[in-house]
């Protein structure tokens, strides 16, 4: 089975789990410039890597994310229009999506909001992939990954 783990976001990932090889590929959110200078989601780079082109058996697991206290207006905005166009995508690829808050899968694991836990254990449960998860700035990979490592435990 080939499980996606979409971890939402413009500093996002979307990770590609092969459960019957143990196979990772991660990916980070396609983005582009807009003609003002904004960086937004590439939506046929992000179509492109939901394709399930071998035809498999699929899942894609969406962590299920909600507005947050504090933050602007227009950036939530901009989250929700990202998180949107991640949902669209796997719709257009025809992938059956089931969602799960952080709360959950991140509780599953013991992991806390720090995201360098989340990159360590990363790490040692995909050590072929070490290397994706090297830099701080890798925690969307690493939680994309775990997402789907909790779905193929949990939810198949």
């Amino acid at each position: 089975m080939l499980i996606y783990g979409c971890d939402p976001g413009f500093t996002g990932a979307v990770a590609l789990y092969w459960t019957d090889t143990g196979k990772l590929e991660v990916h980070d959110m396609p983005t582009v410039k807009n003609t003002k200078g904004k960086t937004v989601i590439n939506c046929p780079a992000l179509l492109d890597v939901l394709q399930n082109e071998s035809g498999e058996r699929c899942l894609a697991v969406i962590e299920q994310v909600a507005a947050m206290r504090g933050q602007g207006v227009s950036s939530m905005f901009r989250f929700g229009e990202g998180y949107g166009m991640l949902q669209m995508g796997c719709a257009a690829n025809k992938l059956p999506v089931q969602f799960v808050t952080p709360a959950k899968w991140k509780g599953y694991f013991g992991l806390s909001r720090d995201k360098g836990v989340s990159r360590g254990l990363a790490m040692q449960r995909f050590p072929d992939n070490a290397s994706d998860f090297g830099r701080a700035k890798d925690d969307g990979r690493a939680e994309a990954a775990l997402l789907c490592l909790y779905a193929a435990e949990n939810m198949v």
